[in-house]
């Protein structure tokens, strides 16, 4: 996912912020299954990069002037004065007010304080607008002016959020008269300040991969329609569960080498900033509290949540191998890999608190605890092993059980918004990818025929 217009909460300073960063060039989006988004709640959901994100000042990828609707919204003292607006903004306004008061209600419409709280109301209405905005989107076009608009204000409005989140800690303040007395001085929150910036630049990105595509050589159908088309255009034929997708129209001879270069260049951009999101996002999950409820939900055993099999293959004496049981195993679908990822995760928590329960605290050194051969200790490695190694091959994987409950039961807002944000942005990236991926098929498939 997963980038907005400027606030009046925000520094206006901010037109060269990533000036000097070069310009880079998924399966479809559902409303329940996109990538690593996937929960019972709602549709929730390394490449190095440099910024500069300064306390208090941070600087932020460029926005649209600010709308004057906006300044209505912001935290200043009212004035005796009211300027008439036009009818969209007061349009605007209205909308902005039904959002809010959703989020203020916890998305309890009745009033009586049985919703959501704060931290899940914000996960979810930056999830929906992704989905509103991205949710019919299956082509590589530019966004259209109103959808772009809509996105950049509203996720704006969400984001100046992080600016009145701050991280209080103690400081001495020298009076004019020589004294000095300990105040408490609001610091930006570390997590908001070192990932905030780099989520709006990858954002930045994709939306100008998406801008890149004003002009091309190759065109879209739906399926029925494609029937009709000659034999260089049914060249590529689309795969039953992606039905409803539109159908990349290529000229007979394929696409020209240079538009097929510029294609994988953008293809790889693309997977980058799908890397970079998805390393954000796995970063505040690890962040999160484990929510209690899951935790007493786990089994007495780490063998009893992985089966005899694969637990056969996490306690042998031989060097372990993630690769290696992942290819014994033979997964067919993204949803038997999810299975197991659950069941892997699960083993692992197991692992672990048998782990804090014989070793203190003070000791907890993984790489010291392994030196002493303690089997849980090794377990738990291999298991964290090997649920990487499944991520890693599946990077579409919807969320774990885990995952999901930390969503879901999350209080922190900071985290909510860093987390939802840095999600769609990865499922915006990974769709970018795939269909990309869909035009070099049919480009390779044209190139054959021809």
């Amino acid at each position: 996912m997963a980038r907005m217009m400027n606030s009046p909460m925000r520094s206006e300073d901010n037109s060269d912020a990533y000036s000097s960063h070069p310009s880079p060039y998924n399966s479809p989006y559902n409303s329940t299954r996109y990538s690593r988004t996937h929960s019972n709640l709602s549709n929730y959901s390394h490449a190095e990069e440099s910024y500069d994100s300064t306390p208090l000042n941070r600087k932020f990828a460029p926005r649209p002037p600010s709308s004057p609707m906006l300044n209505r919204l912001s935290m200043k003292k009212h004035t005796d004065v009211y300027v008439a607006s036009s009818k969209t903004e007061d349009e605007e306004l209205e909308l902005m007010r039904e959002k809010y008061s959703k989020l203020l209600l916890g998305e309890d419409m009745s009033g009586g304080g049985k919703g959501v709280c704060t931290a899940v109301a914000i996960s979810n209405a930056i999830t929906n607008l992704y989905a509103t905005i991205f949710g019919t989107c299956h082509k590589l076009e530019p966004m259209k002016p109103e959808k772009k608009a809509m996105w950049r204000r509203e996720m704006d409005c969400f984001l100046s959020i992080c600016d009145f989140i701050f991280d209080p800690s103690p400081t001495e303040l020298t009076m004019p008269g020589g004294s000095a007395n300990e105040v408490v001085a609001a610091n930006p929150r570390t997590d908001i300040m070192m990932n905030l910036p780099a989520l709006e630049k990858l954002e930045n990105m994709l939306l100008e991969i998406l801008d890149s595509f004003h002009c091309t050589e190759f065109s879209y159908a739906d399926q029925k329609k494609q029937q009709s088309f000659d034999s260089g255009n049914k060249s590529f034929h689309r795969s039953e569960d992606k039905w409803w997708l539109p159908v990349p129209c290529l000229p007979e001879n394929g696409l020209p080498d240079r538009a097929r270069k510029e294609l994988q260049q953008k293809r790889a951009s693309a997977n980058q900033i799908h890397k970079a999101a998805m390393a954000i996002n796995n970063a505040i999950l690890a962040e999160m509290d484990v929510p209690e409820s899951y935790l007493t939900t786990l089994p007495k055993s780490g063998r009893a949540s992985v089966g005899d099999v694969i637990y056969k293959h996490m306690q042998t004496p031989e060097q372990f191998s993630a690769d290696h049981v992942l290819e014994f195993l033979k997964i067919s679908s993204e949803h038997e890999a999810l299975e197991i990822a659950d069941k892997v995760e699960a083993a692992l928590y197991i692992w672990k608190r048998k782990i804090t329960t014989s070793h203190s605290k003070s000791t907890w050194d993984m790489s010291l605890l392994m030196e002493d051969g303690d089997k849980n200790v090794v377990l738990a490695s291999r298991a964290q092993s090997l649920l990487l190694s499944l991520k890693h091959k599946y990077p579409s994987l919807s969320q774990t059980t885990l995952d999901t409950s930390k969503i879901q039961l999350n209080k922190d807002v900071g985290q909510a918004i860093l987390e939802s944000y840095s999600r769609v942005l990865e499922s915006l990236a990974y769709n970018i990818v795939s269909w990309i991926e869909d035009v070099l098929q049919a480009d390779d498939q044209a190139r054959k025929i021809y």
